[in-house]
């Protein structure tokens, strides 16, 4: 099987430092992680930022300081920006701003779902938008699957031209409200893909190890960090991004997968070369 793609996911929407006093919130913070998990084996940052009050933001003056944080190091990630918005905290309009960036990768929600106790809601209107403002710019869509319906909804939009083929598929699973987090779930969901297409998995909660290795196994990629899960076992937090990523990383390369370096990462996925 192929070298094991590690995505860690920073920040979050969510997290706050009264949960954990390890989660990165201003753009240097997330910055000194990324090249941190750079370091121990991730070869994508998925990169939420915050205002100055630790708030979810779009703002892309906030995405662009981390990026030049991030390749002030020499590091190569692949930086991916998020478009989710904090799952309904911010407007349409400013979703879209990260994109006018340029990122190799921006994420792409591909549906509608409760989340938690509310709702995060992506329209196939502005999924349309969102679509074409991706291909303007040159960026790869993640396509972020929380269930089979948007497995649905992203061969559609694919079927349009909107989406090139192959796609890069994030199956996210365990958010309360959408498909649960088990390898019968995620069996059918792989099923659903067309003969070739990459894909990752991220888990949420206690649920993150052990799916991550059930992608492993399965022949997927893996992401792993602190917007999806605080602990490291059972009762202790994890001490930043980095230790999840080593953990993960160490297990990869256990069974057969060793990490992908960002630069076998963009071969894998079709990107052009930093």
């Amino acid at each position: 099987m192929d070298k094991l793609i590690i995505s860690v996911a920073l920040t979050g929407s969510w997290t706050t430092r009264e949960q954990t006093p390890y989660v990165p919130l201003t753009p240097d913070e997330i910055a000194e992680q990324a090249v941190a998990a750079w370091r121990a084996g991730a070869a994508i940052a998925h990169i939420h930022v915050r205002d100055a009050n630790g708030i979810i933001t779009c703002d892309p003056t906030r995405y662009a300081e981390v990026r030049e944080h991030i390749r002030a190091a020499g590091c190569d990630l692949i930086l991916n920006f998020s478009t989710g918005g904090g799952a309904g905290r911010t407007t349409e309009d400013d979703r879209l701003a990260p994109v006018t960036l340029r990122p190799e990768i921006a994420s792409f929600d591909a549906g509608s779902t409760n989340f938690g106790e509310g709702v995060f809601i992506n329209s196939p209107t502005f999924l349309r938008r969102l679509a074409r403002l991706m291909q303007e710019h040159g960026v790869k869509p993640e396509i972020e699957c929380f269930d089979a319906g948007m497995v649905t909804n992203a061969l559609r939009l694919a079927d349009e031209g909107l989406l090139a083929r192959p796609l890069y598929v994030q199956f996210v699973l365990g958010v309360r409200g959408a498909a649960p987090a088990t390898v019968p779930q995620l069996v059918h969901l792989v099923g659903m893909l067309p003969p070739g297409t990459p894909w990752s998995l991220c888990a949420i909660g206690r649920e993150q190890l052990p799916m991550n290795l059930a992608a492993i196994v399965m022949g997927g990629h893996a992401r792993t960090g602190l917007e999806d899960n605080l602990y490291y076992t059972r009762g202790y937090l994890a001490a930043g991004n980095a230790h999840l990523v080593a953990r993960l990383a160490r297990l990869a390369r256990e069974l057969g997968r060793p990490p992908a370096s960002p630069a076998e990462a963009r071969a894998s996925l079709g990107l052009s070369a930093a």
